[in-house]
């Protein structure tokens, strides 16, 4: 069984940033392609970033390019959202996501693995 277990959310001021942890138990291994995504109130889930179990392939919502980057350390089964000059657009629940496929995948369905979200708020 593989369990995803986000960290890191919190309160910022626009232009500010933070970095989101995310940490995966169980059954584990580096072959688990990752991804972030993020939900509003009132609003559906919306992919955020992913990046392949390889660490050679990222994808990222246009919304956050050029702000958001995602990286990844296999030998401590961890993946971080580091994001950059937040918007109060950007407030929401962000959560982690797993999924066995080797591609990069950015259709929220297909990850069957989820953390339960941290709330990230970006307000003055």
């Amino acid at each position: 069984q593989v369990q995803v277990e986000e960290s890191g959310g919190g309160l910022v001021q626009p232009g500010g940033s933070l970095r989101l942890s995310c940490v995966l138990f169980g059954r584990t291994s580096s072959s688990y392609t990752m991804g972030w995504s993020r939900q509003a109130p009132g609003n559906q889930r919306e992919f955020v970033a992913a990046i392949s179990w390889s660490d050679t392939a990222t994808m990222y919502a246009d919304f956050v390019k050029g702000r958001f980057t995602i990286s990844r350390e296999n030998a401590k089964n961890t993946v971080a959202l580091q994001m950059n000059s937040l918007k109060p657009d950007d407030t929401a629940v962000y959560y982690c996501a797993a999924t066995t496929s080797r591609l990069v995948v950015t259709n929220t369905g297909d990850y069957p693995y989820w953390g339960r979200g941290t709330q990230v708020t970006v307000s003055s």
